[in-house]
């Protein structure tokens, strides 16, 4: 009886593999990184972010526009000349047509133009980590949700050991009572428990469906689709504290992106202090005129050429907008500042916390480990036992549920040891993304 329960755990494995298409972890995570939509539109900003990262968003390349003008009038007119000369013309009609292509380029604004190009690269590099952000939260939920369907999953095999467990002592109880070696009261005993602990299987199996739908909708496919996974809960053992919070204060996403906008802010507030400065542009074009009036000197007239100039322009006084405006760029920069001090500080604590949880857990795996060494031990004797009627039926269903708690707790242990392995390695931004 010692490997029996092994061998109806594989058998239930083994059985359900047959019944049911294998997804990995890995396929897991391929499919997710595909479909999910969280994760395609944080694609999508990070490709807005790029798009938008030109030097004509910053202001350094030149603007050609093609410009037409046409006015036309019809009006009565009168015309007295220098020498007393009246001339009068009713409906005269007047025409004046300019057309051509015009050129626009700020070549000095104070330096902003640099500033605006160096913060669009960092909104670039902001929309990246934001990115490996959505993604790696999305994938952590499809690493905790697995593997939450791997405890279920041994769970189950759990309670059905109990359950064949139970029908042997139905049988045992049965075949007692038939020989009138036991009571029918202990053979109702023996089918109310077996009743029980099919009830629970039915409820374990409701909420392993449930988290399979749950699996589902994080892989945008059909919910209904079944699948099995993996057999057990495997653990690394070996995270070291001071290592992943190295790791973490590189490569977490979330500091990651707030450090960029700390930088952002000093730039916003490089380009306010440039409007302290003048702009100069260079404008020309190549334009061509033409104008036609039924009354006066001159009839119709035509041109055509080239136009250039440049203006510059000096700020003086805008009623101290200027120095308030750089006031509030500069507290924009001190509230990014405390927003990334902030940053790392959760960052560290959220690592020590989970440290702390992965660390108790894993004593907890060995602890519960012997103890269903024992468990399964206590169970053999009390079994055997039990055939020959030396024990009560409350010590042998004692026995039983102490097995199934002590398979549960010690599957529980591993899970809630892997969600913090996960979660550690979500901070620290190493969370496998293929």
């Amino acid at each position: 009886m010692q490997h029996l329960y092994k061998i109806v755990f594989l058998f239930i494995i083994g059985f359900s593999s047959q019944a049911q298409d294998l997804l990995t972890l890995e396929n897991a995570v391929k499919i997710a990184l595909e479909n999910n939509y969280d994760i395609k539109i944080a694609q999508n900003n990070a490709k807005i972010d790029a798009t938008n990262n030109s030097l004509a968003n910053a202001g350094m390349l030149p603007i050609l526009t093609a410009n037409l003008t046409n006015n036309n009038s019809q009006l009565n007119t009168k015309q007295t000349q220098g020498d007393g000369t009246v001339r009068e013309l009713d409906g005269a009609k007047n025409m004046s047509l300019t057309y051509g292509v015009g050129l626009d380029w700020t070549i000095f604004d104070g330096m902003r133009m640099f500033a605006k190009k160096e913060q669009l690269d960092l909104l670039e590099q902001q929309g990246k980590a934001e990115l490996q952000a959505a993604m790696l939260t999305k994938i952590s939920d499809v690493y905790l949700t697995y593997f939450d369907l791997v405890q279920q999953q041994q769970v189950i095999a759990s309670i059905d050991t109990a359950i064949v467990i139970s029908n042997q002592r139905l049988t045992t109880a049965q075949n007692r009572f038939t020989i009138g070696k036991a009571s029918k009261l202990e053979v109702l005993n023996a089918q109310v428990d077996l009743n029980s602990d099919k009830s629970l299987l039915l409820k374990q199996k409701e909420l392993f469906r449930t988290t399979q739908i749950k699996l589902n909708a994080l892989l945008i496919r059909d919910v209904l689709t079944d699948f099995k996974v993996a057999k057990e809960i495997t653990l690394e053992q070996n995270i070291v504290f001071e290592d992943i919070k190295a790791t973490a204060e590189k490569q977490n996403p979330q500091l990651q992106a707030q450090i960029l906008s700390k930088k952002v802010a000093d730039l916003n507030l490089k380009q306010v202090k440039g409007n302290r400065y003048p702009t100069v542009r260079l404008t020309s074009g190549y334009n061509f005129t033409r104008s036609e009036a039924s009354l006066g000197f001159i009839t119709q007239s035509s041109g055509q050429g080239f136009v250039y100039g440049v203006t510059a322009s000096v700020p003086i006084f805008n009623g101290f907008l200027q120095n308030k405006n750089e006031k509030a760029a500069q507290y924009q920069v001190e509230n990014a500042n405390f927003l990334l001090e902030q940053q790392k500080l959760d960052l560290e604590a959220q690592l020590a916390t989970l440290y702390a949880s992965y660390q108790t857990n894993l004593a907890l795996i060995q602890i519960e480990e012997k103890n269903l060494e024992i468990a399964k031990q206590n169970l053999d004797i009390t079994l055997a036992k039990f055939k020959i009627g030396t024990i009560t039926t409350i010590e042998f269903r004692t026995a039983q549920q102490n097995f199934v708690e002590a398979s549960v707790r010690y599957s529980n242990a591993q899970y809630i040891t892997k969600l913090a392995e996960i979660n550690l390695k979500e901070l620290a931004g190493t969370l496998k993304l293929n």
